[in-house]
């Protein structure tokens, strides 16, 4: 060990108060999205906002923790059959909830045989009911309600620029770390991408 290098071990023993390189690794394993409870405190801050200024329908609308259940299992992939399994309802009622949440899938927004979805955006803007979106585009009521619902869904949270759906998914997934990374990357890439390099062994 040449003298600088004792001098640079010297100096961290000093702040450090110890001879290790490493430490062992923390018990338990975390995650990005969760920490000491503090993610699902928020969520359930966003559920009871939007049970306040929207007033839920759905059975489970008086069951805070129940709601911020649905909307991290809509975050994690699990159908709503999982969910309602796991806090004993029915999938209806899940899915009555996760609408009451801004959150919608795919299967539900599509429309029945006949009907083009742009239709049932227009029409969910202007917030008609359902039996009267059913006689604009003579289609059966029935089989209109789930993707009516759906469309009017999308149309409340488009009034708020999708600000619930957006904390959600901040709060429930990593995308918006996965985005700052991604950043990050291509700005080093940029940053570096011309300097030469002369490298001979």
């Amino acid at each position: 060990m040449d003298e600088k290098t004792e001098s640079l071990r010297d100096l961290f023993v000093e702040t450090t108060g110890t001879d290790s390189v490493t430490e062992a690794q923390a018990e338990g394993r975390g995650t990005l999205t969760d920490r000491d409870g503090e993610t699902e405190s928020r969520v359930r801050d966003v559920v009871a906002e939007m049970r306040a200024r929207y007033g839920f329908t759905s059975g489970l609308a008086d069951d805070v923790a129940a709601l911020a259940a649905v909307a991290r299992a809509f975050h994690s992939g699990e159908g709503d059959a999982a969910v309602a399994a796991a806090v004993d309802v029915d999938e209806v009622t899940v899915r009555n909830a996760r609408f009451d949440l801004h959150l919608v899938r795919e299967a539900d927004r599509e429309p029945p045989a006949g009907v083009e979805a742009h239709d049932l955006t227009e029409l969910a803007e202007t917030g008609v009911s359902l039996s009267e979106a059913a006689d604009a585009l003579d289609a059966d009521p029935a089989t209109l309600a789930l993707p009516y619902r759906a469309a009017l869904t999308d149309a409340a949270s488009q009034r708020v620029n999708g600000r619930y759906r957006e904390e959600f998914t901040a709060l429930l997934t990593d995308a918006d770390l996965r985005g700052r990374l991604t950043e990050m990357d291509d700005g080093l890439r940029e940053a570096t991408e011309d300097i030469e390099t002369n490298v001979s062994f």
